[in-house]
C-alpha cells in the first residue's frame, strides 16, 4: 500500500492535479483484492463523467456529426484498452494498491485494472473538486486522441486488419508468440515474434503489455504489406 506522501504527489503532478482530500486519491488507487474499502463505487462515479465529459467535448468539436457518429467516437475514447493506454501514460500502475494474488499474478499491467483504476480517479477527482474541475482535466488527457478523430467510418485495429486480408486471401491467420519479457511486474516490457505466410522472415513487435506488442507487430507487417489500419 502506498505510504509516501512523496509518491502520491509525484502522482498528482503526473495527473495535473493535487488533491485537497488524499484519501480519495488512495481509495481511488485501491483495487477490491487488497480491501473492502476500494475504487469499485469511485469507478460507478468516474465512468459517468468520463463518458459525459468526453461526449461533450465531441459534441463542440464536430458540429455536423449526427448521434450514431458521435457515439461511435465516444466509445472508440472510452473503450477499455484506450482507458489503459490512457492510465499508462499517467502511470497508474506504479501507484496501484493490489492484493497478494493480483500483485504475483501482474495486475498492474492489466487493462481491466488499469481502466477502472483511471475512472475513479476521475470519480475521486469529481468529489474532490467538481464538475468543471474535472471536465478540463479529463480532456487534457485525451486531448492527442481526441485531435486524431475522424468522421470518417473507422478503419479496424491492426491485429483485425491482418488476419481480415489474410482471410480474404485464404492465407493461414497470424501466429503470435511472446519472445520474452524484461522489467520487474509493474513495468514489464514484452517481446513479440509474429509468423506471417505473406512474409518469409518473423516480424517482431514490443510494447508494455502483450497486447500492445501484438498489436505493433502487426502494425509492421501491415506497414512492409502498405495496407492501412487504424493506428489510434
Amino acid at each position: 500500500m502506498i505510504r509516501s506522501n512523496d509518491k502520491l504527489k509525484k502522482l498528482q503532478r503526473r495527473l495535473s492535479y493535487s488533491f485537497k482530500d488524499e484519501a480519495l486519491l488512495m481509495q481511488a488507487l485501491t483495487h477490491r483484492s487488497f480491501s473492502s474499502h476500494n475504487n469499485e463505487r469511485l469507478e460507478f462515479l468516474g465512468d459517468s463523467i468520463l463518458n459525459f465529459a468526453i461526449g461533450e467535448s465531441l459534441f463542440s468539436r464536430f458540429s455536423s456529426a449526427n448521434e450514431g457518429q458521435l457515439s461511435r467516437l465516444r466509445a472508440k475514447m472510452v473503450r477499455q484498452s484506450t482507458l489503459a493506454d490512457v492510465a499508462r501514460e499517467l502511470k497508474l500502475g506504479e501507484d496501484l494498491v493490489l492484493g497478494v494474488g493480483e500483485l504475483k499474478s501482474g495486475g498492474f499491467e492489466r487493462d481491466s485494472i488499469l481502466s477502472d483504476t483511471l475512472e475513479a480517479i476521475v470519480g475521486a477527482m469529481y468529489l474532490d473538486s467538481g464538475l468543471e474541475y474535472v471536465r478540463e482535466h479529463v480532456v487534457n488527457w485525451f486531448e492527442s486522441r481526441l485531435a486524431h478523430l475522424s468522421l470518417e467510418k473507422p478503419l479496424k485495429d491492426a491485429k483485425s486488419r491482418l488476419q481480415e486480408h489474410l482471410q480474404s486471401k485464404q492465407i493461414t491467420l497470424p501466429v503470435y508468440e511472446v519472445s520474452h519479457t524484461t522489467g520487474q511486474s509493474h513495468e514489464q516490457v514484452f517481446y513479440v515474434e509474429c509468423q506471417c505466410d505473406l512474409l518469409s522472415d518473423k516480424i517482431k513487435g514490443q510494447g508494455s503489455s502483450r497486447r500492445i506488442a501484438e498489436q505493433n507487430a502487426a502494425s509492421a507487417i501491415l506497414s512492409l504489406l502498405d495496407i492501412e489500419f487504424d493506428d489510434g
